[in-house]
């Protein structure tokens, strides 16, 4: 045991855990601690807004598969921190979040910058801490790491209160770690694993979904090698892009409300859906009753509360996604029996030459092309290059034409949808992997929210590249006023403000407009070699949309295929 305060205690803690960057904020109720990190050899990255700091620990945790953590004041930097907190939540993402406190003689009486953030963050946490005492600080801390990195990956809180961090007891570190009642179930029972290797034994045409957990728990090879054994077609969710390379003859993409239209064509065709790692949202499914009314499905999830949440389930697998792969793999390699062959991959090359698209030319005018531009930078960047995405039409464009290769280089805010999260969350995947490039694919709309933390990437030396796909619109949201609201823009024009080359500058990054796909190539190589941060002004009209779409509420089967099609039939449609 070694007598030291609170904050040095939680610094040290940290340091066991081999934390080895902080993304926060200081402020009254954290200076103790902040005092401590002046002299920790832990790198403390200081973001300009609270909710970046979250993203930032949020885009670590995802590109390196490691907890990423952030920290801020009591009150209103706590609070500033709750979107970023939720945002890890809905997509399982394992950040550690520290906020100051009131003493705790305060606590409950209102005062100055006081919050009751662990009652603000219960639902948005797997578990929460109120630091009391100083000699529990490294039992909280070991605690917290274990539950936001096992099982379920998800946000875990501590809140600081700022006598505690000033406190001196005598205190012990433990690399072990044991919470009674906290055991994560990874091992599948083996009837189950029976059942679904017979099951898809059986099967003439399955398919395999693969959600985010295939990429939380490591399992991308084992997917692959079970779709190879099974010749099933692999679609993904949004956060499961990467869990198979989308250059595999197996991958269709992602399925869903901007899914590919092979993949939404294929998916109701099969007799076997083999989930894994995979929530059934809403905007992959499309309406409930109408998915995959025919098939059966098998679902492993580590999450028991996952299982016939959203959809019916014939076979369930509460397990780890890896070590479930393998031994649903082994089951069936026992069995013995060929696989099945040519009918099911002869209809998916039929869709895939009925959905071939056509070269991707250049339009002619001012503005550039989306799709084509995407294409473009899939070229450039290595297969290990990261990209980040805003939210809006940027991130379904990217997820439609930019091929994702390998896990862990997509980082894209999925369930909670939170615009303003890809920059710093690309801040955060670069210093997570600051040998590969990345790039931060944004609307206009959506980098506006956060692009205060340019000051961030410039004074901490963290080069990212940013493209802006400007409409100087809400595209998504005047994409649906255009198809649903007979075309009345309400509040989504942007009005060409900010000049995002001027805001770039002003920060000290470089800024750039490109008038054509070969200047946006030429700058966008430069970008990716620069040891600064560059903003790439992308001019794009403001009619453009994106397609598929499966407008909320609809069937997967009603995907609309373009915009003349889109037209067409909601002429008169009642939906």
């Amino acid at each position: 045991m070694v007598v030291m305060s609170g904050g040095k205690a939680l610094i040290e803690a940290l340091s066991r855990e081999k934390v080895d960057v902080i993304f926060g904020i200081p402020g009254g109720a954290l200076l103790p601690t902040y005092d401590v990190i002046y002299k920790s050899k832990i790198r403390h990255i200081l973001a300009r807004h609270e909710q970046c700091a979250a993203h930032m620990a949020d885009g670590y945790a995802r590109a390196s598969g490691r907890a990423g953590v952030c920290m801020a004041t009591s009150g209103p930097g706590a609070t500033n921190l709750v979107t970023g907190i939720a945002t890890a939540y809905m997509d399982s993402s394992p950040v550690v979040a520290i906020t100051g406190q009131v003493p705790k003689f305060l606590i409950g009486k209102d005062a100055f910058q006081e919050t009751d953030i662990i009652g603000v963050t219960t639902p948005i946490t797997k578990h929460n801490f109120l630091i009391k005492r100083a000699k529990d600080i490294p039992r909280i801390v070991k605690e917290a790491f274990y539950i936001a990195t096992t099982g379920r990956k998800a946000p875990v809180l501590m809140d600081f209160p700022k006598d505690a961090q000033i406190e001196k007891a005598n205190v012990k570190f433990s690399d072990s770690v044991e919470i009674r009642g906290y055991k994560p179930p990874y091992e599948p029972h083996p009837l189950q694993v029976k059942r679904a290797a017979k099951m898809l034994t059986n099967a003439e045409r399955p398919f395999i979904f693969a959600g985010g957990g295939v990429i939380a728990a490591n399992a991308s090879r084992e997917l692959v090698a079970l779709a190879e054994l099974l010749n099933a077609p692999v679609g993904t969710s949004l956060l499961g892009k990467g869990s198979i390379p989308e250059d595999h003859p197996l991958s269709v993409g992602m399925v869903g409300m901007h899914g590919t239209k092979v993949a939404n064509k294929i998916v109701l065709e099969a007799d076997i859906v083999f989930a894994v790692g995979f929530r059934f949202s809403d905007r992959t499914t499309g309406k409930v009753k109408d998915f995959c009314p025919d098939a059966k499905i098998i679902h492993i999830d580590i999450d028991t509360a996952e299982i016939g949440k959203n959809v019916r389930v014939d076979l369930p697998i509460v397990a780890d996604a890896k070590r479930a792969l393998i031994a649903v793999r082994k089951a069936i390699t026992e069995m013995a029996k060929k696989k099945k062959e040519m009918l099911w991959l002869n209809r998916l090359k039929e869709l895939r030459e009925q959905f071939s698209e056509k070269e991707l030319k250049e339009k002619t005018g001012r503005f550039l092309y989306p799709p084509r531009l995407l294409k473009e930078l899939r070229k450039i960047m290595p297969r290990n290059g990261i990209v980040a995405t805003e939210i809006g039409q940027n991130q379904m464009w990217t997820s439609l034409f930019y091929h994702i290769y390998e896990p862990r280089t997509l980082v894209s805010s999925g369930g909670l949808g939170t615009m303003g999260f890809g920059f710093p969350a690309s801040l955060g995947a670069k210093v997570a992997k600051p040998d590969v490039p990345v790039v931060d694919v944004a609307g206009d709309g959506s980098f506006i929210m956060t692009s205060q933390d340019l000051a961030c990437s410039v004074m901490e030396h963290i080069p990212v590249t940013v493209i802006v796909l400007n409409n100087s619109m809400l595209g998504m949201v005047a994409q649906w006023q255009r198809m649903f609201y007979g075309r009345r823009y309400s509040q989504v024009q942007l009005n060409d403000v900010p000049d995002f080359v001027k805001l770039a500058e002003a920060y000290g990054a470089k800024g750039v407009r490109v008038g054509s796909i070969n200047e946006f190539v030429k700058e966008a190589k430069k970008a990716m070699k620069s040891d600064l941060t560059t903003v790439i002004d992308v001019p794009v009209s403001p009619e453009e949309d994106v397609f598929p779409m499966v407008p909320g509420g609809w069937s997967l089967k009603d995907m609309f295929l373009d915009k003349k099609d889109a037209e067409c039939r909601l002429k008169g449609s009642s939906r």
